[in-house]
């Protein structure tokens, strides 16, 4: 069988595999194409893949070639007629694009979305959510360095005191993890809030305090997202985050709930309340934002206060975040292709049904039928 590697669009710099992870799939006897250019956003170009055994073609070829498509993000709706009796897989938001993904179903593509993977133990080495977000915490604490104008560590010189910066992080999920190690490195004192209490302990054994407010809905088994809430327990959860944000000189927010808008947690009023030169890095903005004044992939300074809406943070750092991604993608791949190279659906493994969308011309997930079905 052959696998075909599509060029991302801009502003898009990963690629879905690098040249080093091409040495698996050819112990597996298969063959892979690249579209053109495909890696030059990862600092992986043609000449590299084609020394790691692939050819290089151009778009069309590529689709029309390959048995089964590797595209991080949604090909354009006019290349559907080439993909019709095959397999892609990428990261398609299919709670986000249920009508795009009932086009695919009709043209008989087989549809896997890496994005619904069941986000269990035996998951983990696949877990594409898990290894991007690891980056975005980690560039969004850096991103903020950079914005506020004060030093983030305590320093005592001979020309005075410089006290540690604030920081909060609203959502201890695998992004805030990251960003609650990557600031105490740097220095910063940071609080954590969180509905789910069973976090408590990761939070404190990297030297962050953890903010409790009683009464939260379980969401132990949300996949490390968030759930919603009683309207009495999010009225207690605001009074607490706007005390926690009116002390904080930097937030960063990391809140989602699947296939719905993110939850508001910062409210103008709050915002209204920092320091000036204070930095918010909200990780949710491609779904909304965590704040009143979130503007994904925009940096709006409000009363002083920087608000940066940026979901693509893992796509600051193109080289790692395609290793681990890619590395991802073949931990996958061992479940839908045998070792001589054929293609195996086994519908019966929980992980390989739950991932995908559409098949047999189609759509196959509950979910993404309901949102079709209204």
């Amino acid at each position: 069988m052959t696998i075909g590697v599509l060029r991302e669009p801009t502003p898009e710099t990963r690629v879905s595999l690098l040249p080093e992870h091409l040495a698996t799939l050819k112990k597996w006897n298969v063959n892979v194409c690249i579209e053109s250019g495909a890696g030059a956003t990862a600092f992986a170009n043609d000449d590299k893949y084609i020394e790691a055994g692939a050819t290089v073609k151009s778009r069309l070829e590529v689709l029309q070639t390959s048995d089964l498509i590797l595209s991080i993000n949604t090909p354009a709706q006019s290349e559907i007629d080439n993909l019709q009796s095959k397999i892609i897989l990428g990261v398609f938001q299919p709670l986000f694009n249920a009508t795009v993904i009932k086009d695919w179903a009709e043209k008989n593509i087989t549809v896997f979305s890496m994005d619904m993977l069941p986000r269990t133990t035996r998951a983990q080495s696949m877990d594409i959510l898990s290894s991007q977000a690891n980056i975005a915490g980690y560039k969004a604490v850096l991103q903020a360095a950079n914005l506020f104008p004060k030093y983030f560590p305590m320093f005592m010189t001979a020309a005075g005191s410089v006290p540690p910066a604030k920081m909060l992080i609203l959502g201890a999920g695998v992004a805030g993890l990251q960003a609650i190690a990557t600031a105490k490195r740097l220095g910063a004192v940071v609080e954590v809030f969180d509905t789910r209490p069973a976090v408590k302990e990761e939070v404190q054994s990297l030297g962050a305090k953890f903010v409790e407010v009683e009464g939260a809905a379980d969401a132990s088994k949300a996949g490390g997202y968030a759930v919603e809430q009683t309207e009495e327990f999010l009225q207690r959860q605001k009074a607490k985050i706007a005390e926690s944000v009116a002390k904080a000189d930097i937030v960063i927010t990391t809140a989602q709930i699947p296939g719905k808008k993110a939850p508001v947690l910062i409210t103008r009023a709050m915002i209204e309340s920092m320091k000036n030169g204070s930095v918010i890095i909200d990780i949710a903005a491609a779904t909304g934002g965590n704040t009143e004044i979130t503007q994904t992939d925009t940096t709006v300074v409000h009363n002083g206060v920087s608000i940066v809406g940026n979901s693509f943070l893992a796509g600051t750092m193109p080289s790692d975040a395609s290793k681990l991604y890619g590395k991802n993608i073949l931990n996958f791949l061992q479940l839908i292709i045998t070792k001589d190279g054929a293609v195996n659906l086994n519908f019966e493994d929980d992980l390989v049904k739950g991932t995908c969308i559409a098949h047999g011309g189609a759509v196959t997930n509950e979910r993404v039928n309901a949102i079709i079905n209204g």
